[in-house]
């Protein structure tokens, strides 16, 4: 006889699917902004990398991302679609050049069709109170709330994820080796966590950013002559 499934276990599956780098959003081809720091000798080893990340989590597009996630969560739960458009249109908003929108809402549109086809939600149809592009953290908060995972653990994973997915792109440009990878990924666990628990603590209209070099990195990625990633 089978034993019940577990709700919490349900939702920790979904997670892994959707933060998982087979999940079908391209994730793989963006760097952020990092393939420019590497080349101009701003990141090249694991020490450096782990620098980098960090501010992203505590002043960068990870940051702001984390508070847009949380509060995107909060909107779906309460059924709140003006606040859900409201937390969608400053996440438009806040991307600092052309490549960091492109990875935001290609990633976003990605992530909604494929939650559509493998594991719709009625919360999917607040995504039309806002007639932009959904950024991908407002994206797959949709998800996670849609399906009734909690804020707490659906906005940790959604930051070690991203954090993953650079330290990945890392090791492929300094180049790092998969240690060093893994060893950088440890090194941010704290910060993932203090990111995601100020992030739950941040208003909307509190959000802020100031990883200039991050941001500048991500506009001379536009005119970098040789690139492996598309930002």
């Amino acid at each position: 006889m089978l034993a019940r499934i577990d709700a919490a276990e349900a939702g920790l599956l979904k997670l892994l699917t959707w933060l998982s780098p087979a999940f079908p959003i391209g994730a793989f081809s963006y760097s952020h902004g990092l393939e420019w720091a590497v080349e101009i000798g701003d990141v090249t080893s694991r020490p450096a990398l782990v620098d980098w990340l960090d501010a992203l989590l505590a002043h960068g597009g990870l940051g702001s991302d984390a508070v847009f996630f949380a509060r995107a969560h909060d909107a779906v739960c309460e059924g709140d679609a003006a606040m859900f458009a409201a937390v969608a249109e400053l996440a438009a908003a806040f991307q600092p050049s052309r490549e960091r929108r492109l990875e935001s809402f290609a990633q976003g549109s990605a992530f909604l069709t494929a939650i559509r086809a493998s594991a719709p939600t009625s919360a999917l149809d607040l995504a039309g109170s806002w007639e932009g592009p959904v950024a991908y953290p407002v994206a797959v908060a949709l998800a996670s709330a849609g399906h009734g995972l909690p804020r707490g653990p659906a906005l940790a994973a959604f930051l070690h994820a991203g954090v993953a997915n650079l330290i990945s792109a890392a090791v492929r440009l300094v180049p790092l080796g998969q240690t060093d990878g893994l060893k950088a990924l440890a090194a941010l666990e704290p910060a993932v966590l203090v990111a995601a628990a100020r992030a739950a603590a941040t208003p909307l209209d509190d959000v802020s950013g100031a990883a200039f070099r991050s941001d500048i990195a991500s506009m001379r990625h536009e005119t970098q002559r040789t690139r492996l990633f598309r930002t």
